[in-house]
């Protein structure tokens, strides 16, 4: 079921959780919308399914208006952060429910349940009530709930939240093979993870204060981000974000930063309108820095190692540019092991890699090159 939403807007009060939301997820797809706490992204998937009413805007499922079809007609199922199991039914009780609730057969409820109980490894647990079930068994439980239903769109409201960090892994590579499996049933996932939003959703919404900033694949996301905001959110570690002046030199162009300067012509479209003297915000990558064998060529600094956070296969290195500028990079280990804190260490940037946003707005002034591409 294909999902259309139009100027969406709901408020609480004094509080505007949606504002104006646009977007469209197409029938089969896996879309994430990736979001702080207070987004807005529990009020987008109620409204969505009918447990909330909107101030404006409407919600289109499969082409139809629902803005007057009651939840239980609106061919949707949704999962909360909490798994709301009952605890006095076992499994097979959880899982049937909603079928009971509609009155179906009893033989078509236990083919129905059994399905769902094979699809999701639950099988063994049909018995038991969710006191006795594992994290990733009650989750599933609840999952299975809403999918006995054959729901045509399936709603997620951060069900991974409340699971270890083993078994939210596991359970991502879990989520995606239920997807293929269930073929045509359209998944919106809403989660504050950029992991989990990235790794699962075939394309992701980034949700702020209500409003959708930038809907992209994973891999546009990270490399073409629309603003600050966008590239903050996105990539672990955070990019660095520190502050620039555009500057006049010789005829040329370029952008000063406290520890390194950079030439501005691969964003020379984008600056043309603004003045010597303009603050900018340049995000660098941590992957995008390294330490240089001898002489850097273009872009470089030196720095003194403030921090080390071997991580197994990466090590974490904190650095300090120019006495008072910390930065991260991410080194493979075999890069890092010889490098100790309070080493002096010269650094190489890699100059495609750098992102360039305007102080004021945050929007990113994109390259030249990216333009004429696009």
């Amino acid at each position: 079921m294909d999902l259309a939403v139009s100027d969406l807007r709901k408020r609480f009060g004094a509080v505007e959780a949606l504002q104006g939301i646009t977007l469209e997820v197409q029938s089969g797809e896996f879309f994430a919308i990736l979001g702080p706490s207070g987004a807005g992204k529990t009020t987008l998937l109620r409204t969505i399914a009918g447990i909330e009413r909107p101030d404006g805007g409407r919600v289109m499922l499969g082409g139809r208006n629902v803005a007057d079809v009651p939840v239980r007609d609106r061919n949707t199922a949704m999962v909360f952060q909490t798994f709301a199991l009952y605890p006095h039914l076992s499994t097979f009780d959880n899982l049937a429910y909603p079928l009971r609730e509609a009155r179906v057969p009893a033989a078509e409820v236990k083919r129905r349940v059994g399905e769902v109980a094979e699809m999701l490894r639950l099988t063994h647990t049909l018995a038991r009530k969710p006191a006795t079930l594992s994290g990733g068994e009650q989750q599933r439980c609840a999952i299975g709930r809403a999918l006995v239903r054959r729901p045509q769109l399936l709603l997620l409201d951060e069900p991974l939240t409340n699971l270890d960090a083993k078994l939210r892994h596991d359970t991502r590579a879990e989520f995606k093979r239920l997807h293929r499996e269930l073929g045509s049933t359209t998944i919106v996932y809403a989660t504050p993870d950029q992991l989990e939003a990235l790794s699962m959703g075939s394309r992701v919404g980034v949700l702020r204060q209500g409003r959708i900033v930038q809907v992209d694949a994973p891999a546009t996301l990270y490399t073409k981000p629309d603003d600050a905001f966008v590239a903050s959110l996105v990539g672990d570690p955070p990019i660095n974000l520190v502050p620039g002046t555009l500057h006049e030199d010789g005829g040329g162009r370029r952008i000063e930063l406290d520890f390194m300067g950079l030439d501005a012509q691969p964003w020379r479209k984008a600056l043309a309108a603004f003045s010597a003297g303009t603050r900018l915000r340049v995000g660098l990558r941590p992957q995008a820095i390294w330490p240089a064998a001898g002489e850097t060529q273009g872009a470089g600094f030196g720095a003194r190692v403030f921090l080390t956070e071997p991580l197994g296969d990466v090590t974490i290195l904190d650095v300090m540019a120019h006495g008072d500028t910390r930065l991260r990079m991410v080194l493979p280990q075999e890069q890092a092991w010889q490098i100790a804190v309070d080493d002096t260490i010269e650094c190489a940037v890699d100059v495609d890699q750098i992102c360039l946003f305007a102080e004021e707005s945050g929007v990113a002034l994109h390259r030249d090159r990216a333009e004429t591409a696009g």
